[in-house]
């Protein structure tokens, strides 16, 4: 997927097109941990879609859920949503940085190459 270290940088277009396929990767996690949090809350509170949206959305974002939970599964499922989120928010990071920082730490290498003896 990436160039290897004896390899030369990768042209614009591969590093846009592999940024463009990390974003979707990204998008992709956090759209499907969105629509496990809604059925989640839709399912276990009997909350109206919206508002399973909303409670998925802001705990997704690290603000906590916006209505109360009244039954011990929603409890249970809200608690490990939350932790399942904070996962969630490291890897789509990772994902969306990693061509960035592949790209800057090889083009420093590459020109490593050039100035040894």
């Amino acid at each position: 997927m990436y160039e290897r270290i004896h390899h030369r940088l990768a042209t614009r277009a591969v590093f846009i097109e592999r940024l463009l396929r990390h974003t979707a990767a990204a998008i992709g996690l956090v759209g499907g941990s969105l629509a496990i949090g809604v059925v989640g809350y839709h399912a276990l509170e009997n909350l109206p879609w919206i508002d399973a949206l909303l409670n998925a959305s802001m705990l997704m974002g690290g603000m906590g859920p916006v209505d109360a939970l009244h039954t011990t599964a929603g409890k249970l499922f809200a608690s490990a949503y939350a932790l399942y989120c904070g996962l969630v928010l490291l890897v789509a990071a990772g994902l969306l940085l990693a061509p960035i920082l592949h790209r800057l730490m090889h083009r420093f290498h590459v020109a490593d190459e050039g100035r040894k003896p």
